[in-house]
């Protein structure tokens, strides 16, 4: 406790340097607070106590008798935007907006570090408007740390329109618990299995199907289907989602269009050997039936 009390008191210095910032200076207030860059903001101790489990503690301590009208200022690490944003919370105050997750996640150490339960709950409202549900895996790495279960699933089902083992990906992921890595990883990667497991099963065309025309039974390659089924997997593997699949692929790429040309190759018969409209439903529905988060 004597280490504690001793660390504290080197916090506290004579509130002699350092402008006050125009919403937290008034004379009434008890306490100041100090930014890492000087700037310095007023507030009652009282606000703080109810509001912060750290100050709560700070100053059911012994405490030294300032100089009247002279508190001491209270050192804290954070700059001066992050602790303005933080006492606008916790004063109720027109808050900052909050428009990226630099922000986000300053302003989450310093409200997790001071035990601000409120400032946390309105950064979780926050983080599911834009812009910032417009950056999934920075809401995923955010909502999976703080044990937000419906913002990490929201997030990690906005990831699947991303390729998430791109390069530029790499340094958020790097920075996800192991836990909350793998079930990403393991989402993306059951999406990919899975289309490729429909996808040679039935009433799809299999490698135990007979290789023969429908109608005319002559010999037939079913190479144009495989060609489409490894685009297909590939697509999925880079976006997980199945839009680019389902709205664009099937109908424009080159190996759909071969497929959906490919005829028996008897020049009496020229059956078409695949139906169109069909396997795009049934591929629509696999896509729609595999997970969707984590």
């Amino acid at each position: 406790m004597m280490e504690t009390e001793s660390s504290l008191d080197m916090a506290l210095v004579p509130a002699n340097r350092g402008a006050f910032h125009k919403s937290f200076s008034s004379p009434d207030a008890d306490v100041i607070l100090g930014a890492k860059d000087h700037t310095l903001f007023r507030i009652h101790s009282w606000t703080l106590k109810t509001t912060s489990g750290w100050f709560r503690s700070l100053f059911s301590m012994p405490q030294r008798s300032p100089p009247p009208n002279n508190p001491e200022t209270i050192n804290l690490d954070e700059d001066s935007h992050t602790l303005e944003s933080l006492l606008l919370m916790i004063c109720g105050l027109p808050i900052n907006p909050l428009t990226s997750y630099d922000e986000v996640d300053a302003l989450l150490f310093a409200a997790e570090k001071y035990e601000m339960p409120g400032p946390v709950s309105l950064i979780r409202m926050l983080a599911m408007t834009p812009p910032l549900l417009d950056q999934p895996l920075r809401l995923y790495a955010a909502a999976s740390r703080c044990g937000w279960e419906e913002e990490t699933k929201c997030a990690s089902a906005q990831s699947l329109a991303l390729n998430i083992y791109a390069p530029e990906h790499q340094p958020i992921l790097r920075k996800l618990h192991t836990s909350a890595a793998l079930d990403l990883i393991n989402l993306h990667r059951d999406r990919r299995e899975g289309i490729r497991k429909r996808l040679n099963e039935q009433p799809f065309v299999t490698a135990s199907t007979m290789a023969s025309c429908p109608r005319c039974r002559w010999r037939i390659d079913h190479h144009a289907w495989r060609e489409l089924k490894y685009r297909v997997v590939m697509e999925m593997d880079a976006r997980p989602l199945g839009d680019t699949v389902v709205d664009v692929g099937l109908t424009e790429w080159p190996e759909a269009i071969a497929c959906w040309d490919a005829k028996c190759p008897n020049t009496e018969c020229t059956c078409v050997l695949y139906d169109k409209v069909e396997t795009l439903r049934l591929i629509r529905d696999c896509i729609d039936s595999l997970p969707k988060s984590t």
